[in-house]
């Protein structure tokens, strides 16, 4: 037998597998020995010296994005949150959470068409040159590389030894550790 669909009906749809495994992983965060005022500063200028706008800077929180054109009809842009968190009571010590997304977009064109009246014959529809070019979002999701991030978190560190070295007033000199998985 053949099955029958009626009108409204649908077949069961297939779950989707979860897209998160809530694992023990470092991939997303670092220690840092510092506060978290100069762990986000330090996450500030490592963005700002890698060409990535800076939206929002706080001692909590730094969020910048930065635009790429792999193709001359894909635009990419990468957001990148940095959220600093003191990890002990004195506030000496940070972990840093960061999370990066990258939202894909590809080119729409659609021409514009005119149409004329033409008495006996009907409507004669004719392109012309205008179009509606727009840029499409395509995809979006959640960098997971851990390369990416252990690169950002380098860098972080880099501009946390730079505090450290300028004497900043916010410093902790006895110890520069380096961070922490």
């Amino acid at each position: 037998g053949a099955a029958v669909l009626l009108p409204g009906c649908q077949l069961p749809r297939e779950p989707l597998p979860p897209q998160e495994s809530f694992t023990s992983s470092t991939t997303f965060s670092r220690t840092y020995g510092f506060t978290p005022t100069q762990t986000c500063e330090a996450g500030r200028r490592a963005l700002l010296s890698q060409g990535y706008v800076i939206y929002t800077a706080n001692k909590e929180l730094v969020h910048g994005r930065k635009n790429f054109q792999p193709g001359s009809e894909t635009h990419v842009e990468m957001e990148i949150r940095i959220v600093c968190a003191p990890e002990t009571r004195s506030g000496r010590s940070t972990l840093a959470f960061v999370t990066a997304q990258q939202d894909r977009f590809a080119l729409k064109k659609s021409a514009t068409a005119a149409s004329l009246g033409v008495g006996a014959v009907g409507s004669l529809s004719l392109p012309f040159s205008a179009s509606d070019d727009s840029m499409v979002r395509v995809g979006s999701e959640t960098i997971s590389s851990a390369d990416f991030y252990d690169g950002l978190f380098v860098l972080v560190h880099r501009f946390l030894l730079d505090e450290v070295e300028l004497g900043r007033p916010d410093e902790n000199p006895e110890r520069v550790p380096a961070p922490t998985s």
